[in-house]
């Protein structure tokens, strides 16, 4: 990696991305001679997330989660909310 001033970066910004992007290498900027920031390609995460989260482990569904209550439904499809006018 080599340091370039910050003054050289500002002037030549396009360049320095473009670079970095083919090489692959970074670059390291500098001021007064001293490393301040470094720039370097973006590499997407491309690994599996894994998720679970904080609730993992915690929680449990009901054995009878998709069952349907014959009761709710009829309760809906004959509600008295809007009757007819």
């Amino acid at each position: 990696m080599r340091i370039i001033n910050i003054s050289d970066t500002k002037a030549s910004l396009s360049h320095l991305i473009k670079k970095v992007q083919e090489t692959n290498e970074s670059i390291i900027i500098g001021k007064a001679g001293k490393p301040v920031a470094i720039l370097s390609a973006y590499r997407e995460d491309t690994s599996l997330r894994e998720l679970g989260g904080s609730w993992s482990g915690k929680v449990k569904m009901a054995e009878d989660f998709d069952d349907i209550d014959e009761q709710i439904i009829d309760d809906y499809h004959n509600s008295t909310i809007f009757p007819d006018k």
